[in-house]
């Protein structure tokens, strides 16, 4: 019998102390802690979302139209470290500024990260160990590849000068692929970062 590593015994303390960064940092008492450090936090990922959503990385050649941003990590930390409003909150007020200038983008792209997102938290809320984080990642990519390609289903032909059937005829050779590779980043990138992220913004 093998015994727990420090990492494991480190988890399954933070889950009995009462026992997630939920529960710690949702107290409005304690001079107001949830209403300014909370507040402030979230405004903090937020921004970060926004900068994030700003950057275009070219990651399948296939189709170089189609760019890699890492907001959606920002909006599975969130979630990790804060709970599913975190993640709601993120995943909305990130793209809020795209609606200006590509509505029907900005409007995939929420829709996109809430699946993402939302999932997540709400497995990670109930399983607080690295399995549960493997776990909230994977179902959330899941959901979050089948929003983004039901989204380009129904909403790309609406503005991209582009037909049902063309839409269609993407999904296999471009759309599929594109989005497992912007979610297995997401996902390695987050599984990574997550935990000394949601030790640092909740003390």
């Amino acid at each position: 019998m093998s015994m727990p590593s420090h990492t494991e015994n480190q988890e399954h303390h933070d889950a009995n102390r009462g026992g997630s960064f939920e529960s710690h940092s949702t107290t409005a008492g304690r001079g107001g802690r949830w209403s300014t450090k909370r507040i402030a936090v979230y405004a903090l990922f937020v921004a970060l979302t926004i900068v994030l959503s700003y950057v275009s990385i070219p990651i399948f050649p296939a189709a170089p139209f189609l760019k890699y941003d890492p907001s959606g990590i920002v909006v599975l930390v969130a979630g990790f470290a804060f709970g599913p409003l975190a993640a709601a909150v993120v995943g909305t007020l990130g793209f809020v500024p795209h609606i200006f200038s590509n509505p029907f983008g900005a409007l995939i792209a929420i829709i996109v990260a809430l699946a993402l997102g939302l999932p997540a938290a709400f497995i990670y809320k109930r399983i607080r160990t690295r399995k549960g984080a493997v776990i909230g990642i994977l179902v959330g990519s899941v959901a979050g590849l089948a929003a983004a390609i039901l989204c380009n289903v129904i909403i790309t032909p609406i503005y991209a000068h582009m037909s049902f059937q063309q839409v269609l005829g993407m999904i296999i050779p471009i759309l599929l692929p594109f989005n497992l590779m912007k979610f297995a980043i997401h996902g390695v990138i987050t599984f990574l970062i997550y935990k000394p992220i949601s030790v640092l913004v909740n003390h």
